[in-house]
């Protein structure tokens, strides 16, 4: 069963609640294209004390070494070895962890607007996503406290995550968010033509075969379409407090 949480504005911070430090604890924050979930993730992981995966980043590399290596998309093969071949991995020194393909940093790369164009083709890859979630594997083993974003982290890649989120909003105001972003780059696109690729995005990431967009089950659903982004963080915090209380024994408080 599915919970859902809608916030309100103004939500009161909480004193930050940090997760005891022997305890391993997954906590999944899914969602499509503008909810803010990376930066959602990455600040509830500075609350909690915990290290933050953005999976989103992992796929647009892939989209990036298509572009830039002139992979055809449909060469599945030459696109994954390609992939495999730059090993892609972050480097966990920097804040947020900084993705890298080939020892070089593609953070500057992956937000632009032909990989956002071409990640979601990219990412229905069926041979593509089984590599990934190993890799997304490897890095929680190696990283066992963690807070990870993406499409399919509660529902494939994590279904026993401690705690799941799935997080949503109004397309317009995604496509709103989406503007903002591209603005502080440079780039200024049609507000409804965002919308409308949003739309696209939304209806590519849920009707793929492999890893679909869905809400996982026994995720708490978070609109964030009228919250402020504190106020999002304080609320996934306040659920996150009372299920490692009632892990640990205590009331989570």
């Amino acid at each position: 069963m599915t919970a859902t949480d809608t916030p309100t504005a103004g939500a009161t911070t909480r004193t930050a609640f940090r997760v005891p430090t022997h305890l391993p604890v997954i906590i999944t924050i899914d969602g499509p294209a503008g909810t803010g979930k990376s930066t959602v993730a990455r600040l509830l992981a500075h609350r909690l004390g915990l290290d933050f995966l953005d999976t989103g980043a992992m796929y647009r590399c892939a989209a990036a070494i298509m572009i830039d290596r002139g992979i055809d998309p449909e060469d599945v093969g030459e696109l994954v070895s390609t992939v495999i071949g730059a090993d892609l991995h972050f480097d966990w020194q920097t804040d947020p962890p900084m993705i890298l393909a080939w020892d070089a940093p593609m953070d500057h790369r992956i937000r632009q607007p032909d990989v956002t164009a071409a990640v979601s083709k990219v990412a229905a890859i069926g041979e593509l996503r089984n590599h990934m979630v190993r890799k997304q594997r490897v890095i929680a083993a190696q990283h066992p406290r963690l807070v990870t974003e993406g499409r399919d982290q509660g529902s494939v890649v994590f279904p026993d995550a401690e705690v799941k989120f799935y997080l949503d909003a109004d397309p317009g105001i995604r496509a709103q968010r989406r503007d903002e972003q591209l603005r502080e780059g440079g780039v200024e696109i049609d507000l409804e033509t965002l919308k409308q690729q949003i739309l696209e995005r939304d209806r590519l990431d849920s009707t793929r075969a492999d890893g679909p967009l869905i809400c996982p089950d026994n995720a708490i659903r978070v609109d964030t379409s009228s919250i402020d982004l504190d106020g999002v963080v304080d609320l996934l915090e306040k659920h996150v407090r009372q299920r490692i209380g009632a892990l640990v024994g205590g009331s989570g408080g």
